[in-house]
């Protein structure tokens, strides 16, 4: 507390406002050529001088976007640097992770680099975060003070409102007290920061950093999205398909979840199977040849929804064809082993045919969840690094 005389004689108690840390604005970009200068002059107005800063752009861009903030950076105060990434892994997720594990400050700061985030509010998230002694600080378009101005047309504010409600519906306890998980624009400690966990896809960051490594105090400013100030939005429909793919693979990150998952999976592959099965016998084909084959088409389908919604992440240790044929081998290995269980069951626990059959699909059900994480989805040895794209360019200018 800091005392201040107001009154002569009197002395009133107030409140003391941190002092914003050192602070790391990490911008990723992709083709933002137009915004990059109006950006860092906004930086340059809104921090204090007082306050350490640095600012470093993790770009992906295939145009001049490099250049131009090479140029731009000259009339900075802060120092500026670009990390130029030739293949964007992760999207703008995996931007925002690198930019994670460059930045050397205590506080760091994440915003897009098209102006639609304040640079104005950084200090406040910065202050906030140390008054709450936060580890994460949210700026959030659906609080008190907040709106969501600058969203383009109706179909993108439904879209934003409808991807905020299916994610604090599948993550409630994990999105507790964050009303706006698909903000793009939040500080965080460095300390609070578990970059090696983090498996972005696409560019909602904060929900990827929320689930799998949240910092235990998370809280919230109130900011207003601003109006884009050159360029095009990149959200896309094939962003949205990543998007639900994300939402998907964090979901499942569990191996309660995979598992219902799994088996959700399996349950959609008797539609290709019976549509298999009726257009073989329409044309005339012997149905046990015909179930045969129809059932790979099943495999086929719980294959290719696997490997995309719930292995996706492990998927780089071993190559597609050999994940393939051991998942065939052990989708059919179910059904030779499914008849002998039956009989066990019949025989030897006398059990009735319909309990015995149901009690055999879920015994090789668990089997085969079990084995087809043991030996077409190995995960990573202990100890094993996971490998660095070796073709980031880091430049300080």
């Amino acid at each position: 507390m800091s005392q201040e005389s107001t009154v002569p004689g009197e002395v009133v108690e107030t409140a003391e406002i941190p002092e914003p840390g050192a602070v790391t604005i990490v911008v990723p970009t992709f083709n933002e050529s137009a915004n990059v200068r109006q950006l860092l002059r906004q930086i340059t107005e809104a921090v204090p001088a007082r306050v350490p800063c640095e600012v470093l752009f993790v770009d992906d861009s295939t145009d001049d976007t490099p250049e131009v903030i090479e140029k731009a950076a000259q009339d900075c105060p802060f120092p500026v640097t670009v990390l130029h990434r030739e293949e964007p892994v992760g999207g703008l997720g995996g931007a925002v992770v690198e930019g994670l594990k460059a930045a050397t400050s205590d506080w760091i700061v994440v915003m897009d680099g098209d102006c639609q985030h304040p640079p104005s509010l950084v200090p406040d998230l910065v202050a906030t975060g140390e008054r709450a002694n936060a580890g994460l600080v949210v700026a959030s378009r659906y609080i008190k003070g907040g709106s969501r101005a600058g969203l383009a047309g109706s179909y993108r504010v439904a879209v934003s409102r409808g991807a905020t409600w299916l994610t604090k519906a599948l993550f409630p306890r994990r999105l507790h007290g964050i009303s706006d998980p698909m903000s793009g624009f939040f500080a965080i400690r460095r300390s609070a920061v578990t970059a090696e966990v983090l498996q972005p896809l696409g560019y909602k960051i904060l929900l990827e950093l929320a689930v799998r490594s949240r910092p235990r105090t998370v809280t919230e400013v109130p900011f207003v999205f601003q109006d884009r100030f050159a360029g095009e939005s990149k959200s896309t429909a094939q962003e949205g398909l990543r998007f639900l793919r994300h939402l998907a693979g964090l979901r499942a990150a569990s191996p309660v979840a995979r598992m219902i998952g799994f088996g959700l999976i399996g349950l959609t592959g008797f539609v290709p199977n019976l549509l298999g099965l009726w257009a073989l016998t329409a044309v005339g084909m012997h149905y046990v040849p015909a179930e045969i084959l129809a059932n790979q088409l099943g495999v086929a389908w719980n294959f290719v929804l696997i490997e995309h919604l719930l292995f996706r992440e492990r998927r780089r240790h071993r190559r597609w064809w050999d994940r393939a044929g051991r998942f065939v081998l052990l989708a059919n290995a179910d059904l030779v082993l499914r008849i002998p269980l039956i009989a066990v069951f019949v025989h030897q626990l006398h059990l009735g045919v319909l309990s015995a059959t149901a009690l055999a699909l879920v015994t090789t059900f668990v089997l085969r969840f079990v084995a087809t994480e043991a030996l077409v989805y190995l995960p990573r040895r202990a100890g094993e690094k996971p490998v660095r794209d070796g073709r980031t360019a880091r430049r300080a200018v």
